[in-house]
């Protein structure tokens, strides 16, 4: 069996616990933000100074971290207030990233950034090859049967190591469990929000 390759932008904590994806739709009222009509997704999170010459420790929030270290300009998010600072400095350490932002050139002015999301637009999103999406695309997807009968909705994706599956919910009595198999999920628009799937025998048993 052949599984659909899903990219996730869930991460986990310094503890381990999973924590779910982060993005945020801006509309009208966002006047902080460099155009309020854009949709913006953080790809890291401060967690504390590292050192004292201003450098910050972050944790990725995204399976690429490779990408901090090509970065210019980034978007941050302090708790619903927006500012762009250029990016000075980029390290690796373990699984996380340490970075130097200009204007933050010591412990205490890097203190202040503690827990602030690190944003890009989904236009800087890495792109996907074909076949592969991020999870927050296909949560809210309505799924059909090839017969054109309504499932649901997608609520969330599990990713159980095998393969992914589909948390199905709204329309059938229960939450159906979708596996995310080539033979199972036919098709996946994200255009018109649609997936088409070929239910296993038993599934809805």
């Amino acid at each position: 069996m052949t599984a659909l390759v899903i990219i996730n932008l869930s991460y986990f904590d310094e503890g381990g616990a999973k924590k779910p994806s982060f993005i945020i739709k801006c509309g009208k009222g966002a006047a902080d933000l460099p155009n309020n009509e854009v949709e913006y997704i953080a790809i890291g999170r401060i967690l504390k100074p590292q050192g004292t010459r201003g450098e910050v420790k972050i944790l990725p929030l995204t399976d690429f971290p490779e990408r901090f270290a090509t970065m210019e300009k980034i978007l941050l998010d302090l708790d619903g207030r927006f500012e762009t600072r250029s990016v000075e400095k980029v390290s690796s350490l373990g699984r996380f990233i340490v970075m130097k932002l200009s204007g933050i050139d010591d412990m205490n002015a890097a203190l202040l950034l503690k827990n602030a999301l690190l944003k890009v637009t989904r236009q800087e999103l890495v792109p996907l090859p074909d076949g592969e999406y991020y999870v927050f695309d296909l949560v809210g997807l309505n799924v059909h049967t090839t017969a054109g009968r309504h499932l649901g909705q997608i609520k969330d994706v599990l990713q159980t190591g095998a393969n992914d599956v589909y948390i199905v919910e709204g329309v059938t009595p229960r939450q159906l469990l979708i596996p995310a198999l080539k033979q199972v999920v036919l098709s996946i628009d994200l255009e018109t929000g649609k997936m088409v799937v070929e239910l296993p025998e038993g599934l809805e048993d």
